[in-house]
């Protein structure tokens, strides 16, 4: 499909610089341009490659301004935030590339569901009994979705996706390959004779509106109530929430976080790779966490940065680093000092 840049540039109000009769079939990296294709400039450390790319259209922030001669044919259009601009014709683009709606052979789909309008579901996907599936979700091939299990409209499922029983799923949700919605909360007791009781899992898992699950992240269900992510929040692929987390709103975390039971988020957290975070606790709105933190308390200071494990405040740690990568020194001069005080003390000591 071709679009002109008199067209994208009505879809994103956007103002043309150059020809707008220009037309794109493709989209491409600033820095690996084609003739035929539309790419966007918005971190200043890539504005050298808008002056050598073949790209016929450059999306660029309003207030870009050439400080060279672009390369011929090329037509910029400028819009408030490149960025944001640029993922709204992603979201267009995937929108397009959307499964057509229909029930695939060889999937099941349980005689007691409900499935909504425009629904697409693939082969060898299963619906269990009085599951509800909203209008235009969409269930890629070998996935599970388990008894009772709700599902908002506009929900993508992609291959390999479990939700288990009586989970609910809003609208506008994307749930990646191999997450794992629901599943038992990792809870064991002791007997007297040493081993491990299970605690039975009745709970469930809700992830409200417009919420991403990465590849293979695992979200288990609570012991008694729910484990709740709210609206908005992100999560990357490898990530672990325990039993009875709730996550507020719009927090992000990158890959290979693992939170463990209880532990109640605030919103708008931002959480980096490889942290981990005790359980029964409580983050404030809008923390940061420093990628291979160990959080193991409370954090009570609404927009703290932490860093470390344990971790803490952000500008103590990065002065306890400095003085940790100076040890060396300060070892060589405590050794010096302690050198020439014994030589103090025996030159005393002869004179004595």
């Amino acid at each position: 499909m071709e679009f002109s840049a008199q067209q994208i540039a009505d879809i994103l109000n956007g103002q043309i610089v150059g020809d707008a009769a220009t037309a794109v079939s493709g989209l491409s990296k600033i820095e690996e341009g084609k003739p035929g294709t539309l790419s966007f400039l918005a971190n200043p450390k890539y504005e050298d490659y808008i002056y050598t790319t073949k790209s016929s259209i450059v999306i660029v922030n309003a207030d870009f301004s050439p400080q060279k001669e672009l390369p011929g044919g090329c037509t910029l259009i400028k819009v408030p935030e490149a960025y944001t601009a640029f993922a709204k014709l992603l979201e267009m683009y995937d929108q397009a590339m959307a499964k057509t709606p229909k029930i695939e052979e060889m999937s099941y789909v349980s005689p007691s569901a409900k499935i909504g309008k425009d629904v697409y579901i693939g082969a060898f996907a299963y619906v269990a009994d009085n599951a509800e599936i909203g209008d235009n979700v969409q269930i890629y091939p070998n996935s599970y979705i388990g008894d009772n299990v709700k599902i908002g409209d506009n929900t993508v499922v992609y291959s390999g996706v479990h939700v288990y029983r009586d989970c609910i799923i809003g609208k506008h949700c994307t749930l990646h390959s191999g997450a794992i919605i629901g599943a038992d909360g990792f809870g064991f007791a002791p007997n007297s004779e040493n081993n491990y009781q299970k605690v039975p899992q009745i709970g469930n898992t809700i992830l409200e509106d417009h919420v991403s699950i990465g590849a293979n992240t695992t979200v288990d269900r609570a012991t008694l109530g729910s484990t709740i992510v709210k609206k908005g929040v992100k999560l990357d692929n490898l990530v672990q929430i325990g039993h009875n987390v709730v996550i507020g709103e719009n927090t992000v975390m990158a890959a290979q976080v693992g939170i463990a039971g209880s532990t109640k988020l605030g919103k708008n957290i931002m959480i980096g790779g490889q942290v981990g975070i005790v359980g029964h606790i409580e983050i404030a709105d809008e923390v940061k966490i420093g990628a291979q933190s160990g959080v193991g308390k409370t954090i009570r200071k609404q927009g703290e940065t932490v860093l470390g494990s344990p971790a803490y405040e952000s500008e103590d740690y990065k002065k306890a680093y400095m003085g940790f990568r100076r040890l060396p020194f300060i070892l060589n001069k405590l050794r010096e000092l302690e050198n020439e005080l014994n030589q103090l003390k025996e030159k005393n000591e002869s004179n004595g």
